[in-house]
């Protein structure tokens, strides 16, 4: 009865004992402040602790990082985006439905990234919601924290930053608001994205990198 009203379904498959390790980012990233219960949320408290335990657990291997999210808070974000950037094991991210807003650096910060054809990314500019104080050092906080997001990009994807810049500030792309929204392959294009590809090739191409690990482990030791 557990198992129809969490999923639907009274025969759940399970994987068998995996040296991959899949990291969902799904729905709208939680940092700070709790979300209203009708949100699907990740909560960035819940990430962390799982990355520390990749790292340390021997028996993980590689990690797949599963995107499908409208962004969130960019503190918590970039610190995932951080954490996933610097483990020492092979990672591949996916863009399934969409990657939007500080879900691109959480894409990019992956060894190798994937999007399918049909996923989307949206570059816009940070923004502050809720009382906002009208001073000069907000919005230079505000550009402080744009920078960030901007530098970490434009370091671990192939995108230049005048090209990052002009999708995040582009008018008339949004309907309500200034910023690109880009598509599957447009987001390879922009060197955004590594490459096209769902499940299969990022399984493929994760294989592939922890296999170019272990010959190098061997030749080491």
């Amino acid at each position: 009865m557990e198992k129809i009203k969490q999923l639907g379904s009274t025969n759940v498959p399970q994987a068998p004992d995996s040296n991959i390790h899949v990291l969902p980012i799904i729905g709208q990233i939680e940092g700070h402040l709790q979300l209203p219960a009708k949100n699907k949320t990740t909560k960035y408290e819940h990430l962390i602790p799982q990355i520390v335990a990749i790292e340390q657990n021997p028996k993980i291997e590689g990690v797949i990082i599963l995107l499908n999210t409208v962004g969130g808070d960019v503190e918590a974000g970039l610190a995932i985006s951080e954490m996933i950037a610097s483990l020492s094991k092979p990672t591949v991210s996916i863009v399934l439905g969409g990657g939007h807003s500080i879900g691109v650096p959480i894409a990019t910060a992956a060894n190798h990234s994937f999007i399918t054809e049909t996923a989307t990314m949206t570059i816009h500019p940070i923004r502050l919601t809720g009382l906002v104080v009208g001073v000069p050092q907000t919005f230079e906080y505000l550009d402080k924290m744009q920078e960030r997001v901007i530098n970490f990009v434009t370091h671990h994807a192939d995108v230049d930053e005048e090209t990052f810049k002009d999708l995040m500030f582009a008018k008339g792309n949004l309907t309500r608001d200034i910023g690109t929204n880009v598509v599957g392959q447009d987001a390879v294009d922009h060197g955004i994205i590594d490459s096209i590809g769902g499940v299969q090739e990022a399984m493929a191409h994760l294989n592939q990198l922890i296999g170019n690990e272990s010959q190098l482990g061997g030749e080491t030791s």
